[in-house]
């Protein structure tokens, strides 16, 4: 029996757009580590471009997993640091409002994560078919998911850009997962919602085909500048690449695995 072993060609890109006076987005790539993660921070200076430092500079700890378990269990631990760190800086700013969106992906022999919290984006490009493997946490999504608006309301709602969450702004951090098997071949794209401001998912899905990580980066902020670019944006392109086969005996072995899509494996163990 044999199994792939990935690599990873990972793209990078950040600007703090056309209006803005500085850049409150911060990113992380840890292919070693199998995390990266981008920030979009709130609140101006001292706070948004605080926030989101501090959640990558906390992260960039989180060091090299055993297992698809002990990674999430790193990474959460290195983000309720973060967390704290930041309610810290609001209390020292007299309860200013200091926080940030955050989509991270984990990925562990052939596993991966999505962990996110706000409005910030990781998308999936496989056999051609480009999917958003998160769920926007704003005022606008959670009236479409109850039914109280329409997509086309949604897409037009006066409010569409207010957060219903974000990191170091509950007293615990509210984050979603989604969980999948890694294919070789898969790209995946995390980025802040000012790239999703400007740009279409049918144009994201045009540049990810292409070869290249670090140059679909850099077409993307390129495109997104083009058109006005009136938030920061921030991209990361991570492409899934077979490095060799290799025997599964040979392995480390991951808690609970079993049949694909395993969940479990990023769960902790009854």
């Amino acid at each position: 029996m044999h199994q792939v072993k990935f690599r990873f060609d990972t793209g990078a890109a950040t600007h703090e757009g056309r209006v803005r006076d500085h850049n409150e987005d911060s990113y992380l790539a840890r292919p070693a580590s199998g995390l990266w993660l981008v920030a979009d921070g709130m609140g101006g200076h001292e706070a948004g471009d605080f926030a989101s430092r501090t959640i990558a500079d906390s992260a960039q700890w989180t060091g090299v997993p055993s297992s698809a378990l002990d990674l999430k269990e790193r990474f959460i631990d290195r983000l309720l640091i973060a967390h704290d760190d930041i309610r810290a800086q609001s209390r020292k700013l007299n309860g200013a409002t200091v926080g940030a969106t955050l989509v991270a992906l984990l990925a562990f022999e052939k596993h991966f994560a999505c962990i996110w919290s706000g409005d910030s984006r990781i998308y999936l490009l496989r056999d051609g078919k480009l999917q958003q493997m998160t769920i926007d946490h704003t005022e606008a999504q959670e009236l479409l998911r109850e039914g109280a608006i329409t997509e086309e309301e949604a897409e037009n709602w006066p409010r569409k850009n207010v957060i219903t969450r974000a990191i170091g702004v509950s007293e615990t951090p509210e984050t979603d997962e989604n969980y999948g098997i890694l294919h070789v071949g898969d790209v995946f794209l995390l980025c802040s919602d000012g790239l999703t401001g400007h740009v279409t998912d049918e144009e994201i899905a045009r540049h990810l085909v292409k070869s290249g990580s670090q140059h679909v980066c850099d077409k993307l902020i390129e495109l997104t500048l083009s058109r006005g670019a009136k938030d920061n944006v921030t991209v990361l392109v991570v492409r899934c690449m077979s490095d060799e086969d290799i025997d599964e005996d040979d392995m480390p072995t991951i808690p609970g695995n079993g049949p694909p899509i395993n969940i479990g494996d990023w769960k902790t163990e009854d």
